[in-house]
């Protein structure tokens, strides 16, 4: 994924260039000032340090020390207000540079007891601009003052040996001063050059971070137009592991070898691979109990983890392609207390995920996990209404079915009955008799067929004595036709927790559930458990038959191959509920439905 930028109008750049320069030149006004105001002290204690010798400063001398200090007073003013421009850079050297002429011409010129002061405004220029200007400013001082100390020795009225004797300590003092300068310049010069290159440095951080930011808006804003606009729940995962690879392709600035996953929660609460890139077709049939290693630390802590050498953690390690990894990327789908996943990102590089792309994947991944719950909503909402359709069409079916094997032929018998007694009346009045108690029989049999079928269609034991006497007669009529021994453990008092509705939704799943060990099981026993643990009520169904393996029955849920197993699901569901079924050829089958006690379903 590229991305064109925009140039920046020069104007917005060069205000931008001006931002970013303001702070370091204001520090350095700012410790010009507070060094003025020092060497403005030193000029007012000049006679005090030369004792005797001195004599008190001009007037005129004392005059521009008051000026100085009025003007670097205003300087300090404005900088406090911040209203510092880059104009006030020349004014403050043009200030610097005429009070240390003024102070030395006012005090005796070359031979002046401020001689010292030339030295600030060469420290001030060495700071402010390039190599070049400073030296020419530490060259033409030290040039103006020879030149002022050669003016005070006529050539013509000297000889040259005196006069050399003469200038020999002007020429020592421009040689000391000239020195300085060039030090101070080079000084300078490196400060100001270490100065650049920490702004530049500061400028391109700057940038970066704002580049990443702004990838990661840009990226973030692509995922959520594209989540918003489709309530899919193969393309909401599929658009997930798009923009988690253009993201590192961005972040990284070049193409970068993937293995990457979406590890959703199946009905036995283990992980499974929804979708995938670069796995191997058995790796996509791999499931995890996500109880150890990275899955169950990433589960546990609810935030992004990198691991390194994936291939050797203990669950991640069954897939092939994570031994072809140095690290890999965990990060967890969660909303609330509730985890529906992991997304799994794989590299044979090391360092792969810096800490940009990491914040970048966990937005994307809690704004996949909006999307999947708007899209398994609309999902269970389609499917809940095909299944109300199927539901309702296979009820009537069996309901004609059972009607047409069961009553409808008993009574078709005993209309054939009835016409056969009529004719035996008057010919065989005692074998009338015997016909008249078969047929007595038969339809008392036909009387419980038709009650076990309204009792499975509306148990109305079950509104007028509450769950467990519903429970009880219902493992009665099954013990009158079954040769499976059903065995009922219920705890005292379960059945106060549960309201009517719930108490309604668990009669109907585990019935469903003994239905389908009758048909499906061949097993010898089964249990029916009512308990409560905690703020909830558990329902469990568990027979000793065959079992089955629920991975394959789970994929024929999309195409409607166990209708049953998504009753059980969705009866649950709407009473807050959920239902687990954990089953393996060979071990029978468990299924757990917990439900929240009466007045806990708000809260959860």
């Amino acid at each position: 994924m590229t991305s064109k930028k925009k140039e920046r109008p020069s104007h917005l750049s060069d205000d931008r260039h001006d931002r970013t320069r303001q702070p370091t030149d204001f520090q350095i006004e700012w410790l010009y000032s507070h060094l003025r105001w020092f060497y403005i002290l030193l000029v007012g204690a000049t006679p005090v340090f030369l004792g005797g010798r001195g004599t008190p400063l001009p007037e005129i001398t004392l005059a521009l020390v008051i000026v100085g200090s009025v003007a670097n007073l205003m300087v300090m003013i404005l900088l406090a207000m911040r209203a510092f421009r880059t104009p006030m850079t020349a004014f403050t050297f043009t200030l610097d540079l005429s009070l240390a002429l003024g102070l030395i011409v006012t005090t005796g010129g070359v031979d002046s007891p401020l001689l010292f002061v030339a030295f600030f405004p060469i420290i001030t220029a060495a700071l402010r601009f390039p190599w070049q200007s400073s030296l020419f400013v530490d060259i033409a001082t030290v040039a103006l003052y020879w030149y002022a100390a050669y003016r005070r020795f006529p050539a013509a009225l000297l000889p040259r040996d005196e006069l050399l004797e003469q200038m020999h300590p002007y020429l020592l003092n421009g040689i000391v001063l000239l020195l300085a300068g060039a030090t101070t310049t080079l000084v300078g010069y490196r400060l100001r050059h270490a100065v650049r290159r920490e702004r530049e440095e500061e400028q391109r951080r700057a940038r970066a971070a704002l580049r990443a930011a702004h990838q990661r808006i840009r990226l973030i804003f692509e995922l959520a137009s594209t989540l918003s606009a489709t309530l899919n729940y193969e393309r909401v995962l599929q658009a997930v592991l798009d923009i988690s690879q253009a993201g590192l392709q961005e972040f990284a600035g070049r193409d970068i070898p993937l293995v990457q996953a979406i590890l959703l929660f199946g009905m036995d609460q283990r992980l499974s691979v929804a979708t995938s890139r670069g796995l191997t077709p058995s790796d996509q049939r791999v499931r995890f109990p996500a109880k150890e290693g990275a899955l169950a630390e990433v589960l546990r802590r609810a935030e992004p983890l990198v691991i390194e050498d994936p291939g050797s953690d203990t669950e991640l390690g069954e897939l092939v392609a994570m031994h072809q990894c140095r690290e890999a990327i965990l990060v967890p789908l969660r909303a609330g207390f509730e985890s529906y996943g992991v997304v799994l990102m794989g590299s044979p590089e090391e360092d792969a995920y810096p800490n940009e792309f990491q914040d970048l994947l966990e937005a994307v991944c809690n704004q996949a996990v909006l999307a999947l719950q708007n899209a398994r909503l609309y999902q269970n909402l389609i499917e809940e209404k095909e299944r109300l359709v199927a539901v309702e069409e296979d009820a009537r079916k069996k309901l004609a079915r059972d009607l047409h094997d069961g009553p409808t032929q008993t009574i078709a018998a005993i209309a054939m009955r009835l016409n056969f007694i009529h004719m035996l009346i008057d010919r065989d009045p005692q074998r009338a008799k015997k016909e008249v108690a078969e047929l007595e029989r038969i339809a008392r049999k036909t009387t419980k067929e038709i009650r076990q079928m309204l009792f499975t269609l509306r148990p109305l034991v079950l509104e007028t004595h509450g769950l467990v006497a519903a429970l009880e007669q219902f493992r009665n009529k099954l013990a009158e036709t079954e040769s499976m021994k059903i065995h009922l453990e219920v705890e005292a008092g379960v059945e106060s927790a549960l309201s009517p509705e719930a108490q309604g939704a668990l009669f109907y799943i585990i019935e469903e559930a003994v239905n389908n060990a009758r048909k499906h099981a061949e097993a010898s026993d089964l249990w029916i458990r009512l308990y409560r643990r905690q703020l909830s009520v558990v329902a469990e169904v568990e027979d000793n038959g065959r079992g089955f393996d629920v991975s394959k029955v789970e994929e024929k849920y999309a195409t409607r191959g166990s209708l049953g197993m998504m009753n059980l699901i969705e009866r649950a569901k709407l009473v807050k509920g959920k239902t687990v079924i954990h089953s393996a050829p060979g071990k029978g089958t468990k299924v757990v439905t917990t439900i929240p006690i009466r007045g806990n379903r708000g809260r959860r």
